[in-house]
């Protein structure tokens, strides 16, 4: 059922009425007012602008302190499968995707390449020793290169 509709008028006439007063708004600012307001803007815009370059040098020179050679390698072949991902997609989306199987072959395995990677990246670095105690660095690479062959047998399959 809709709800009942108010007589607005009667609620109007009902109400007692105050007394209404105004205020006078300024219209014009001063120049220097207007001025000091994007002088702070611009000083504020400029001082988030340092701390995010302050944090993001810190990270990257902490990284490159403190982040095995090892480690360096396996961050650049993910980067490297995140473009040649991102490329392939692009190219499905452009291009168009008349070998579908083709696409979903090669985007899988960049994208399980991936998942094997940081999968590795995991289990050798160093700070994550104590959760990984019994596997040492060459069984993990050792498992890396078994999955991987696997992962790409079954892609070459996949394309037909």
């Amino acid at each position: 059922m809709a709800p009942k509709q108010r007589n607005t008028a009667a609620v109007a006439a009902s109400a007692p009425s105050a007394p209404v007063t105004t205020v006078p708004i300024p219209t014009t600012t001063s120049t220097a007012t207007t001025a000091a307001i994007k002088s702070s803007s611009s000083k504020q815009a400029a001082s988030n602008t340092q701390a995010w370059d302050k944090v993001f040098n810190n990270i990257t020179t902490h990284y490159l302190k403190t982040t095995p050679q090892r480690t360096k390698l396996l961050d650049a072949f993910m980067a490297f499968l995140v473009v040649v991902g991102a490329l392939q997609f692009l190219y499905c989306v452009l291009a168009g995707n008349y070998p579908f199987n083709a696409f979903l072959s090669g985007f899988s395995a960049t994208v399980g390449q991936f998942v094997l990677t940081a999968s590795l990246r995991i289990q050798t670095t160093e700070a994550n020793k104590k959760d990984f105690p019994a596997v040492s660095p060459e069984r993990a690479f050792a498992d890396y290169v078994v999955c991987s062959l696997i992962l790409h047998f079954f892609c070459v399959n996949f394309i037909n």
